[in-house]
């Protein structure tokens, strides 16, 4: 742990971590794409508190499993399973105080462009943000922590596989059909991109989902959850609420936002909205446009 590429404190007896992790050096297509993996790694954790080096690259971190408090000096950040956030580079004092036994994921991403591509993620530049992650996501991420590892114990080791894996993070992120473990069945892709073309401003119901599908309701509902990870209409209230924030951060107003994806009622969208990122529309479109 003393060595730990993403922790700082060596823990005691009373304070176990399991970590596997590796480092990352891009090779020569990946670095000049601007954006590439820098490090990753995974690690169950126990009761207590585990403070975090101050990085140089952006992090994404995710709670696949227990639950924590990701602490520093502007705010405390309380993640669940299911939860990320991330973190910009030379974000200093930060610790995670875990109540429980809890498991967590985490990527670094280096390059010039790597602000953009986390801001393209549901990042702020200067703040440190957490929202939901899809479980293909955190899926994607086990797979990245795999990979990682296996190329930095390889000589002549190729990217290519992490920069695919890192872009199918953002492609699940952005809505586009990208499934837990391949690409999504031509069924489900249809009704995803049914969604991400009409800008999730319609409501489907799981019916009108069920109808595009040509499934019964009933056999398209469980399809969707064993290749999305989660509910369909669930999803789909993920995704207006992605939706949301990117228009908040253009400078739509709190209103607008809401109609554009097809919440007429500000108060239902507000509610809706503070429920799944963790703070109110206004409040987020006062801090990500400062």
């Amino acid at each position: 742990m003393a060595d730990s590429l993403l922790f700082q404190n060596k823990p005691d007896v009373d304070m176990p971590a399991v970590l596997v992790e590796g480092a990352h050096v891009p090779d020569a297509l990946a670095g000049a794409s601007g954006v590439y993996i820098a490090a990753s790694g995974s690690a169950m954790l126990q009761n207590g508190v585990q403070n975090l080096r101050t990085m140089e690259h952006w992090l994404w971190l995710a709670v696949e499993s227990g639950n924590l408090d990701l602490i520093n000096e502007e705010t405390t950040l309380s993640l669940r399973a299911g939860d990320c956030c991330m973190l910009p580079p030379g974000s200093r004092g930060v610790s995670l105080d875990v109540h429980q036994e809890a498991r967590v994921l985490w990527i670094m991403v280096g390059g010039t462009l790597s602000g953009a591509f986390l801001q393209r993620m549901g990042a702020l530049p200067h703040r440190i943000m957490k929202q939901g992650a899809l479980p293909s996501q955190l899926n994607l991420a086990k797979h990245i922590v795999q990979a990682t590892v296996r190329v930095a114990a390889a000589e002549d080791a190729s990217s290519a596989q992490l920069q695919q894996l890192l872009w199918a993070m953002l492609a699940s992120h952005s809505g586009q059909p990208v499934a837990m473990d391949a690409v999504l069945s031509h069924e489900i892709a249809k009704v995803v991109d049914a969604m991400r073309k009409n800008q999730y401003r319609d409501s489907f119901s799981l019916s009108d989902m069920a109808a595009l599908s040509r499934m019964p309701v009933e056999t398209f509902r469980k399809r969707f959850v064993s290749e999305v990870g989660m509910p369909p209409q669930s999803y789909q209230l993920f995704c207006k609420m992605e939706r949301a924030k990117v228009l908040l951060k253009e400078g739509y107003t709190v209103r607008q936002a809401g109609i554009e994806v097809g919440m007429n009622d500000p108060y239902h969208f507000s509610k809706t909205f503070k429920n799944i990122v963790g703070m109110s529309p206004s409040a987020y479109s006062k801090t990500a446009l400062k």
